[in-house]
């Protein structure tokens, strides 16, 4: 597989990817015309905040299976492009956490003593020791906004050091503050009204773009703003404005809206503003750790495996995904049947799982099911994009869940239909890992799910099995198994078929002409492979 790097990661992420037998090209500072020409026979592209990664590029890529972020913000990427494509976004939110809210607490200190401007003013020769009357931040009130890992972070840390701490964020329960020893407020405002200090760690969303600006910045009078997270969330020249003017102390910004920053930024122009050129990720143990998990999670795509921090796919704790592994392929498979015997259009699909496998985290494993129900329609479609595809076409998913599986530890179902028929096909794992059709449309079976198949429905009676099996063997189509179910003596019956070679539509019509076939119906797994 090829991977293209686009920013610069540490050589740990790269290096596990060359292990793994993969090929990595490097190329920095691509114009956008330049990135549309190197992501062609790309399998995964891998980039930091410097690479805007926008609708052109993913159709330009079409081997392209992952987009791997080192790093947590993912706005220079488009996310509905990616998924309407099939590509997996995936972050590393992990590798820099401690370090992005390390820079924070460090800002804040620096804000609060004035540590730059006091350093700039005696490398300059001048003893300014009256100059500087600094904040203890010790019973003061910390304000967070954006109470996720690295917010989270930051409060441990400064709430071990006498800061009481708020918090506004609308997506956390009042419990989960606590547990940092944080107020939850409802609003912005009382967030605001309430600190002394002012943390950010929200992404650069539609919806926080300019979230605070003039009338914010004047609720926290006397206090002090420090942002980490991303440029555009704080009004730039507002906030320089708030601090030249005396109603806030000071601020820290690492980050701008515009990066590099402009010379001309009103940031750069008041003292009071502390400024440094986005190095909330830069330590060397972060850096190790981004490049190393977002490599991890492009080997994973390329396993077929679910990725653990996709954005936009259905992903899974890497310790929770071998319980459901193996139903990931037996959902896929039950798919692909279900629709090669269902006779007209797919309105809806349904997956259900009984026994064990209920109590397990299955959106990965239904999205497989739509996968499979998708492919042999011959869409373009993966576990990726399923969802949306089945969205965007009307065809309704429903998923249910019931701790009763009969005689098996664990069964999934997938059924596809429309308003005047479905079909249901079943399947489950014997020993753990052999994937086997137990049932279609109510027909008790135990059938091998791979290759060749031909499903057979036919009157019960004598003869009809011996009929199939010679039209096949005239045919030259070898029988590799056979699996025959009944509703009743004397009624209809069912019967699977595991074939070494496709059966032709010759084939098909010949067994048709007989009476006592009802149905017959050749499947193709894999490409029969």
């Amino acid at each position: 597989m090829k991977v293209l790097v686009t920013d610069p990661i540490a050589s740990a992420g790269i290096e596990l990817l060359e292990d793994n037998g993969h090929e990595v090209e490097k190329s920095y500072a691509l114009s956008d015309e330049e990135l549309l020409e190197a992501v062609s026979g790309v399998h995964a592209l891998i980039v930091r905040s410097g690479t805007e990664v926008t609708r052109e590029v993913f159709e330009a890529a079409e081997d392209l299976l992952i987009v791997g972020r080192a790093g947590i913000g993912v706005d220079n990427i488009d996310l509905d492009a990616a998924t309407d494509n099939g590509v997996i976004v995936a972050n590393a939110p992990e590798g820099n956490v401690r370090a992005a809210a390390e820079h924070t607490v460090a800002m804040t200190f620096a804000s609060a003593r004035s540590i730059p401007q006091a350093h700039a003013r005696l490398s300059g020769g001048d003893w300014a020791k009256g100059e500087f009357l600094g904040t203890e931040v010790n019973d003061k009130t910390l304000g967070v906004v954006g109470f996720g890992r690295v917010g989270q972070q930051v409060a441990k840390r400064l709430t071990s050091l006498g800061m009481d701490v708020v918090v506004f964020d609308p997506y956390i329960s009042e419990e989960r503050a606590s547990q940092f020893g944080a107020d939850l407020v409802e609003s912005l405002d009382d967030c605001l009204t309430a600190a002394d200090f002012l943390t950010i760690h929200t992404p650069l969303t539609d919806e926080t773009e300019n979230m605070i600006g003039e009338a914010e910045l004047a609720q926290l009078e006397g206090g002090y703003v420090v942002n980490c997270a991303r440029g555009g969330i704080v009004d730039e020249p507002a906030l320089a404005e708030a601090v030249e003017d005396g109603i806030l102390k000071g601020a820290a910004v690492d980050v701008f809206a515009d990066e590099p920053v402009s010379p001309d930024s009103p940031l750069l122009d008041v003292d009071e503003v502390i400024v440094t050129p986005h190095l909330g990720a830069s330590t060397e143990a972060a850096q190790e750790n981004v490049a190393v998990s977002t490599a991890e999670q492009v080997l994973a795509a390329f396993e077929n495996e679910p990725v653990t921090n996709a954005l936009n796919a259905p992903s899974i704790d890497e310790s929770s995904y071998p319980a459901i592994e193996p139903y990931v392929g037996l959902a896929d498979t039950a798919g692909e049947i279900a629709v090669q015997l269902l006779d007209g259009r797919v309105e809806q699909v349904e997956v259900s799982y009984a026994g064990d496998i209920a109590d397990e985290d299955i959106d990965f494993v239904t999205a497989s099911a739509l996968k499979g129900v998708f492919e042999p329609l011959e869409w373009q479609v993966n576990a990726v994009n399923a969802p949306r595809v089945a969205d965007q076409r009307g065809i309704e998913v429903i998923e249910t869940k019931t701790r009763r599986a009969e005689d098996f530890q664990s069964l999934v179902t997938v059924t596809a239909g429309n308003n005047e028929e479905s079909v249901s096909v079943c399947g489950t794992l014997f020993a753990g890992e052999d994937p086997r059709i137990v049932r279609i449309d109510g027909y008790r079976v135990d059938a091998v799910p791979h290759g060749h198949m031909l499903v057979a429905r036919n009157t019960d009676e004598p003869g009809v099995i011996g009929f199939i099996g010679s039209v096949l063997g005239e045919a030259d189509v070898n029988i590799a198994g056979m699996f025959n179910g009944r509703e009743t003596i004397g009624g209809e019956a069912l019967s699977v078929y595991n074939l070494d070679d496709t059966v032709s539509g010759e084939v098909l019509e010949r067994l048709g002409e007989d009476e006592r076939i009802i149905e017959t119906r050749y499947i193709s797994l894999d490409n029969g492979e």
